[in-house]
């Protein structure tokens, strides 16, 4: 029997090689023919190597641009063609448009759009507008939609991006991929690396410290986060920001990186490969993002045993419970910001109960291997709709 072909498409190879880390690899163990299509860049090559699946490089442009837009979907479709898949599970807002646009034009049997977030959420203008006639076109052209969380599914039937009449679906408590719970476990010399990175980055073992992991992007609330450690330091002056980078290489504000490499107390640490341990040294994680799809950052932290605090933003609702794994706050409050952060730096019992309870619900409901079965399940549930069909 012909192993089933599913092809999933991503505009940035960084979305590949992050987004759909093991995923591949496990689709292909279940018995999946796996190709991936992405952007351009050396991330794909290494996902080749790692999850040992085909992989497609395409000139995939991430911001807007019709003619560039219309020469790729030319390409594209004599691509998918050779391919002939079962299924393909296009996400990204670019990818997702031109890849339901290339399913559909195939008549692909099951076509996925996952949406992974909603840019449209802090853009204004002409801009919003176009984005949401691409969010219209790509979830018109799919059989199924899936959102990566709840919250991604209010906002977009609030926006009426889908058709009148056509449900999405989140598959568990959402999140694409899940995280790996075990990488991010603490134990004692786990944390011994964390106090050994800090020290070399000048946060000494009694400095108190609000970890924040993200792109430099104004929509992850990072001006907001710098008022909010201002008032933070006034009343814990031992209290550290550690700043760790993350994201796609192109993601970068200056104005903001200069006021992030320059406010007091703030550690500007960089990009890590690993993540892990500096969780480890985190008393509590700062996530004020505006919006989100469903965001790995505070579930990673919850696997270390760090409660978070965030914004009450798309996506961030989902990954944070608030009063039970961290706090919630209205967005743009730097008040309430800064005094929930300052709460949990004060109260070692308040952060071990949330910790422990954070780490608690990662393992229940956000462990990869639970999200990854959850997707082959749906695929295979669509495989056999498919059949029936024919």
């Amino acid at each position: 029997m012909q192993a089933p072909r599913l092809v999933y498409l991503v505009t940035h190879p960084v979305s590949a090689d992050l987004l759909l880390r093991g995923q591949l690899a496990f689709m292909r163990e279940r018995g999946f023919d796996v190709t991936v299509i992405s952007g351009r860049g050396p991330e794909l090559e290494r996902v080749a190597v790692r999850e040992g699946v085909r992989v497609i490089p395409m000139d995939i442009a991430r911001e807007m641009s019709p003619a560039h837009d219309a020469l790729t979907l030319t390409k594209l479709v004599p691509v998918l063609r050779s391919l002939q898949p079962d299924i393909v599970n296009a996400s990204t807002a670019k990818a997702g448009l031109l890849g339901m646009l290339a399913a559909r034009a195939l008549r692909v049997p099951t076509r996925i759009y996952l949406v992974r977030g909603l840019r449209l959420e802090t853009t204004r203008g002409a801009l919003r507008q176009l984005l949401r006639g691409t969010e219209r076109i790509a979830s018109g052209c799919a059989h199924e939609i899936v959102c990566v969380s709840r919250s991604v599914r209010e906002a977009a039937q609030r926006e009426r991006l889908f058709a009148r009449g056509r449900a999405a679906v989140v598959l568990g408590d959402g999140s694409s991929n899940g995280v790996d719970v075990a990488r991010f476990a603490r134990g004692e010399d786990r944390v011994a690396e964390g106090r050994r990175l800090a020290r070399a980055v000048g946060i000494a073992d009694d400095d108190e410290v609000i970890g924040f992991v993200g792109r430099l992007d104004p929509d992850k609330g990072i001006a907001d986060l710098l008022d909010a450690f201002e008032r933070v330091r006034a009343e814990r002056p031992r209290a550290r920001l550690l700043f760790i980078g993350g994201g796609f290489a192109d993601d970068h504000d200056e104005p903001l990186a200069a006021r992030v490499r320059s406010a007091p107390g703030v550690v500007a640490y960089g990009k890590s490969d690993d993540v892990a341990p500096l969780y480890a040294r985190m008393d509590v994680l700062a996530f004020p993002s505006l919006r989100e799809g469903f965001p790995n950052v505070p579930i990673e932290a919850a696997a270390a045993e760090v409660p978070a605090v965030g914004y009450r933003s798309t996506g961030v609702v989902d990954a944070i419970v608030d009063g039970e794994t961290g706090a919630i706050v209205d967005q743009h409050d730097v008040r309430g910001l800064a005094a929930a952060l300052t709460r949990y730096l004060g109260d070692a019992r308040l952060r071990e109960a949330h910790g422990k309870a954070a780490r608690a619900r990662a393992e229940r409901s956000f462990s990869r291997e639970i999200v990854w079965a959850a997707w082959e399940r749906y695929y295979r549930e669509h495989l056999e709709r498919a059949r029936r069909r024919r």
